[in-house]
């Protein structure tokens, strides 16, 4: 079968429920990738790992609870024979449905600098493991409410994090400036492709990214300077152009869709943002 079409089905899926819970030692390849900028993702794992997280790397042994950012960079190694635990992927969207108006990006569990990985002891694991339990029967279940006791569920688990205390075993080996300026570029990165023109680019200026690291934009600008010999804004204003060029050769979006796609107000804005950096016309391009 072929994989990346049953990821394709597995992430559209995903993004139709808005949330998927499972235990990770009956997980397939589907469940191993998925769109992480969408997805904020908890996870409880017994074994031993290292976690690369924004700027950052922990080395993990033991139980541990883990949350995942969609817009923060971050990478796993399983480093075990023996790894076992459960995950549940969800959506903003998803969580804010209802009664849910919490922003889950200030939340000290997801914000960047925050504290993604907690120490779990042998108790605290086997009630955690009985709330995740609870969830993926409930996602089995016809219950009408279901997704309401879905998101109790996570509410509960994020309540009971905030009482442990944080892990401090990280290893910073890198330079401040290169740490940021890693984190900045794929953060970059994961703004696209821009897949919907409903669903606009949200992180458009250096300001705008400095916000998300939680870092003043002169430092931000700085360290990417430092280590790239570019400014922030031109990183940005090349990816954007290179995803209008996509987008300009790949789909039939007229050119006030693309401009609203990619955060332009007006589509005059766009077009001269693109003449100024290509030297021609979106409509040459698209030829």
């Amino acid at each position: 079968m072929d994989v990346m079409r049953v990821l394709s089905e597995y992430n559209s899926e995903l993004k139709l429920k808005g949330f998927n819970v499972f235990q990770i030692e009956e997980d397939d390849n589907a469940t191993k990738a998925y769109s992480r900028k969408d997805f904020y993702k908890i996870c409880l794992t017994t074994g031993k790992s290292r976690i690369h997280y924004a700027d950052r790397s922990f080395d993990a042994e033991g139980t541990i609870l883990f949350f995942g950012n969609p817009n923060i960079p971050y990478s796993w190694e399983t480093l075990s024979t023996q790894y076992v635990g459960y995950t549940i992927l969800f959506s903003e969207d998803f969580y804010t449905s209802g009664k849910h108006s919490e922003n889950l990006q200030r939340s000290p569990l997801f914000k960047m600098g925050g504290t993604p990985i907690l120490e779990i002891s042998e108790e605290q694991r086997l009630f955690l493991n009985s709330i995740f339990q609870k969830m993926i029967e409930e996602q089995k279940s016809d219950y009408e409410h279901k997704d309401d006791l879905i998101r109790n569920y996570i509410d509960l688990i994020l309540h009971e994090s905030l009482k442990l205390k944080p892990s401090e075993n990280y290893n910073q080996d890198k330079s401040g400036s290169e740490r940021l300026t890693n984190v900045f570029m794929e953060l970059l990165e994961r703004q696209f492709p821009i897949e919907n023109p409903d669903r606009p680019l949200q992180l458009k200026t250096a300001k705008d990214y400095a916000g998300h690291l939680s870092v003043h934009v002169n430092y931000l600008n700085r360290a990417v300077k430092e280590v790239t010999g570019k400014t922030t804004t031109m990183h940005i204003s090349e990816r954007i152009t290179s995803e209008a060029k996509a987008i300009l050769q790949h789909t039939d979006w007229n050119v006030s869709e693309i401009a609203y796609a990619l955060g332009f107000e007006y589509p005059t804005y766009f077009t001269n943002f693109f003449k100024k950096q290509t030297g021609v016309s979106p409509s040459a391009v698209r030829g």
